[in-house]
């Protein structure tokens, strides 16, 4: 799978789920302050947002102090759903009800070994075929079209 990783800060996290991404045999981009500083989160956020947006990385990894400022500017790019996950099962129901493409993880907060569960339950998870489940994903699908169009009539 083609998977980019952003960051505003080049951290031992960051090149420890780098280097774990590519173990479990995925191709990696990196971008922000893991290629040059400084970068800007909201920034990195975005670029790397529409960038699975447009399909061209199945999914992403992004990184700030706390995790909440990324995942809000990537979930600002349309077709992103963006979960901060702090543990294994945040990250596996992430992937299972909501469909996430983008994982967000706290600099602070996230030890190594807690990466690592994270990336096995994000990775071991798969979208809900539930029809409730579905129908959820419909339902912000139309939420989202509708807040383009009010946001464009402005």
């Amino acid at each position: 799978m083609k998977i980019a990783v952003g960051s505003d800060m080049k951290t031992h996290l960051t090149d420890i789920v780098v280097d774990d991404l590519k173990k479990r045999g995925h191709e990696v981009e990196i971008f922000g302050a893991l290629v040059k500083t400084p970068a800007l989160w909201a920034q990195v956020a975005v670029d790397v947002a529409e960038k699975v947006a447009a399909g061209n990385y199945a999914q992403a990894v992004l990184f700030c102090w706390t995790g909440t400022g990324i995942s809000l500017a990537a979930n600002k790019v349309r077709g992103i759903r963006a979960a901060l996950c702090h543990d294994a099962e945040t990250a596996r129901g992430a992937r299972q009800w909501n469909d996430a493409n983008i994982l967000a993880m706290s600099l602070r907060a996230v030890s190594e070994q807690v990466a690592k569960e994270i990336l096995d339950a994000w990775f071991g998870a798969s979208p809900s075929t539930d029809p409730e489940d579905v129908a959820a994903l419909e339902y912000l699908k139309k939420v989202e079209e509708k807040s383009m169009l009010t946001s464009s009539a402005s």
